[in-house]
């Protein structure tokens, strides 16, 4: 068991970072906070598909010096996956920080208890 999570250590901190931003996700009431749990949860995902595309003792697909068996080159597919979900998660992230700034402005607050609160307290005085 042990050897196995030292031979895999990748998959261990990547399954720890997904868990840490989970639990931040899950128990923080703070909007600025629970976006930081859910990029602390893209950095574990983004670590697990990294970890999983290298292959030890393969070079990335550029072929040099006529080498053309695939066999000896990593596959490119995790490694775009990371890249696509970087730039999908730095766009996420610009959205909710736009989002937390209307609803500071608005509500004065962050906390989405007292933001809910406040928000049904508008709708029920019209």
């Amino acid at each position: 068991m042990l050897g196995n999570l030292i031979h895999n250590y990748e998959e261990a901190v990547a399954l720890l970072l997904f868990s840490i931003g989970f639990v931040t996700l899950l128990f923080h009431r703070n909007m600025i906070r629970k976006l930081i749990g859910m990029n602390i949860m893209d950095s574990g995902i983004y670590l697990f598909l990294a970890s999983l595309g290298y292959i030890y003792d393969r070079r990335a697909p550029i072929v040099e010096d006529g080498i053309t068996d695939p066999s000896k080159y990593v596959n490119p597919v995790p490694a775009s996956l990371v890249l696509t979900g970087i730039v999908v998660s730095v766009s996420v992230t610009a959205v909710m920080l736009a989002l937390a700034v209307r609803l500071y402005e608005r509500y004065h607050t962050l906390n989405l208890d007292e933001i809910y609160e406040l928000s049904r307290r508008r709708t029920e005085h019209r």
